[in-house]
């Protein structure tokens, strides 16, 4: 049997091929087929079982990548060894998937549309915007749809627990109890998504986890999804904890409003900082949401220009 697949360019080669080609070794050694490589291009031949096992590691992994999830060859290597030890069941052809494929709700903005295109194209993602522009329904709504195609084994929700003018403290219950509040809004994006049944099912198996911020220290998640939502009560300190989280093959969305930050202390929002220390990093993409893209009750977007209205008249006044 012989199979032939071709690249998009030299970039996706590097990461299929391996580290001085260390993946095509592996196919030869572990399958005994033949490897031919040239340029963009690659031909498997050999016995119709082993072919086969190389061709559907190979779209598992060229899926991963275009999904913007394997982005070295050390990741497409160690998914690859992995692949072949415990066998694959693709669910279809990488190169069909497309960004349709992943969106379980329509998108409502332009704006929306970047941000989408942009978690499938970048491992990191910051999306920037105010409240109702479905920064945090898309991410979900991502996490949900990379899960089911199989290209990720975990989404993780996380928040920080910082109050909006009120205190942890007056409220009841121990400390998971009192945090409980802050991960309800996450509840519910993943319930327009998933069953009741299905959500259960996800978190006494830790597929998804919803939690605070604090637990995340000291942890490494591979091949997941992780979405930090309101980013802006993060500090510094925290939101690089956060970011080295992240292990291979895994996919990061951090979601924040600038203008709504609620530390209590002069530390700089680890938002902030995020925008003005990471820009122009390959693979961390910054998307920026406007009230054009306000996709909440429409009486929202004259609020929030109400309340611009009344800063720079008050801002107007000190100065």
């Amino acid at each position: 049997m012989d199979w032939n697949l071709h690249l998009k360019g030299p970039k996706e080669a590097i990461v299929i091929f391996g580290e001085r080609d260390s993946n095509l070794k592996t196919l030869k050694k572990v399958l005994n087929i033949k490897v031919i490589a040239r340029d963009n291009r690659l031909r498997l031949s050999g016995e119709d079982s082993a072919v086969e096992r190389a061709r559907d590691a190979l779209n598992e992994i060229l899926a991963q990548m275009r999904a913007g999830i394997v982005t070295t060859p050390a990741e497409s290597s160690d998914m690859l060894n992995r692949l072949l030890k415990r066998g694959v069941e693709p669910i279809r052809e990488a190169g069909d998937l497309k960004l349709e494929d992943f969106l379980l709700t329509p998108l409502k903005s332009e704006g929306q549309r970047v941000y989408v295109q942009k978690m499938l194209e970048n491992p990191i993602v910051f999306c920037i915007g105010p409240s109702g522009t479905g920064k945090t329904y898309l991410a979900v709504m991502m996490a949900v749809a990379l899960l089911r195609y199989g290209l990720v084994n975990k989404i993780v929700l996380v928040r920080p627990a910082v109050e909006a003018g009120e205190k942890l403290g007056f409220l009841p219950g121990d400390f998971e109890e009192k945090v409980s509040p802050y991960l309800k809004p996450l509840y519910d994006a993943l319930y327009d998504f998933l069953s009741v049944n299905e959500l259960k099912e996800y978190r006494e198996t830790e597929i998804i986890e919803v939690i605070p911020l604090a637990y995340m220290r000291g942890r490494t998640l591979n091949r997941s999804l992780i979405i930090l939502d309101e980013a802006q009560n993060t500090t510094s300190t925290q939101m690089k904890m956060f970011l080295t989280r992240m292990g291979v093959a895994s996919k990061v969305v951090v979601t924040g409003d600038v203008t709504q930050i609620d530390l209590r202390n002069s530390e700089e929002s680890g938002l902030v900082q995020a925008q003005r220390i990471l820009s122009g990093i390959e693979g961390v993409a910054f998307v920026y949401m406007g009230k054009n893209d306000i996709v909440r009750n429409p009486i929202i977007q004259q609020i929030l220009d109400a309340y611009e209205r009344a800063e720079e008249k008050n801002g107007s006044e000190k100065s």
